[in-house]
């Protein structure tokens, strides 16, 4: 048989199936040709969901072989595509706006039964209209719902969600709010009404305000929440910390966490993580470790995100030894460095040598740098001169095998 996609060259899962056969522009080992097909004495390999999925995302940058990879495994070995499958090929379809060839896939997923659209599917096609600001497309793809039975509030919220993510939290705030009564939150759906109390609701649209950095909207969404009579959750207060803290009055989320606190609401490790760094800005970071001390008396298990957050405020603070002992006890909690707990470290530091001892660490004790430490560290190194060290991390990046995103260049 003869592979009509290149193989990668893994030592221990070339001839194995199970091991992403088909890239083109692999991130990891290239040593075959991407324009010449390979012919592997193989006649019948193993499918399956896994192996399927992590195929065509190995495509995401390449909509027509995805979708060439897609219906071959159909039409060469019957290989039955699941949901979740036709939802992986509708995301890298939408990307590319071939809107056209999504919905020719749905209609192929309405003819059975194992592949038949879910809520996941139409989320990720009113993610890809609205990056693509087709806003009415998603309307209409959510009025068309009924064909598979899936308009209800799960759907609507994916939709107010995904106008949320993608900045257009005006259209947002007037489907759920606006005139078109078809589209609030008071129509009915399937016997039952969803109420205009919807917590849910009310989040991602706060969460909405909060991504666009508009604070004077998130305070005035907050005060109407409270007018309303809208029942106030933990996300509800998470959201609302971080936009206190973020937008300039750190004070009123430490005072808000206190007033949760008093209310005996339940609290989490998010709300903890958010307070620490708010604390920090408004009283120094010795609070913020003091706090930490107290999250962890209180039976909480402080998350990498937890650790980085204090490991950047101590960096901040000029305090390397105290952010390195904690770097360096992360694991006995459980809990492991990530490229980010290193970052925080190359940001601040200022003497080259420390920066390369530090980095050499890293790859030694098992973290795989990320694109954005690789651009940190040539930016800093090239911005003081130091081209031999520049050419190090470049030379480490070709040692792990890490391909060049050229955005960066």
């Amino acid at each position: 048989m003869r592979w009509p996609f290149p193989l990668t060259s893994s030592s221990t899962r070339l001839l194995r199936f199970r091991f992403i056969p088909f890239q083109s522009h692999s991130s990891h080992h290239n040593n075959f040709s991407t324009h010449n097909p390979i012919s592997v004495p193989i006649t019948n390999p193993v499918l399956d969901q896994t192996t399927v999925r992590e195929t065509l995302t190995s495509f995401n940058n390449d909509w027509k072989r995805a979708l060439e990879f897609f219906n071959w495994v159909q039409t060469e070995f019957n290989f039955p595509h699941s949901t979740e499958t036709y939802n992986l090929i509708l995301d890298i379809l939408g990307k590319f706006f071939e809107f056209q060839q999504c919905w020719n896939l749905i209609h192929r997923m309405q003819s059975n039964p194992n592949s038949f659209p879910n809520h996941t599917t139409f989320r990720v096609m009113f993610k890809r209209y609205i990056s693509a600001h087709c806003i009415d497309d998603a309307v209409q793809a959510f009025q068309r719902l009924n064909e598979f039975n899936l308009k209800d509030e799960t759907s609507f919220s994916n939709l107010i969600d995904a106008l949320c993510d993608h900045k257009h939290v005006l259209e947002a705030q007037d489907l759920v709010f606006g005139t078109q009564k078809t589209l609030t939150l008071s129509w009915k759906i399937d016997g039952f009404v969803v109420s205009s109390n919807n917590t849910k609701i009310y989040n991602i649209v706060l969460r909405g305000w909060y991504k666009l950095g508009w604070w004077s909207k998130c305070w005035e969404f907050w005060d109407e929440m409270d007018r309303i009579g809208v029942q106030k959750d933990l996300h509800s207060y998470s959201i609302y910390m971080d936009i206190l803290s973020k937008g300039g009055k750190p004070w009123k989320a430490v005072k808000l966490f206190k007033e949760m606190k008093r209310k005996g609401i339940k609290l989490d490790v998010v709300v903890y993580n958010i307070v620490i760094r708010a604390i920090a800005v408004s009283q120094g970071v010795d609070f913020s470790i003091r706090l930490f001390r107290e999250m962890k008396d209180l039976g909480f298990n402080p998350t990498v995100v937890t650790y980085n957050t204090i490991i950047r405020l101590l960096c901040d603070s000029y305090r390397y030894k105290e952010a390195l002992a904690l770097l360096r006890t992360m694991h006995h909690n459980g809990c492991f460095p990530n490229a980010v707990s290193y970052q925080c470290f190359f940001s601040c530091l200022e003497k080259p040598k420390l920066i390369v001892d530090l980095f050499d660490g890293m790859i030694e004790s098992g973290v795989r740098p990320t694109m954005d430490t690789y651009v940190m560290l040539l930016k800093k190194f090239s911005r003081w001169g130091f081209l031999r060290l520049v050419f190090l991390v470049w030379f480490r990046m070709e040692q792990l095998c890490v391909l060049i995103d050229f955005k960066f260049s």
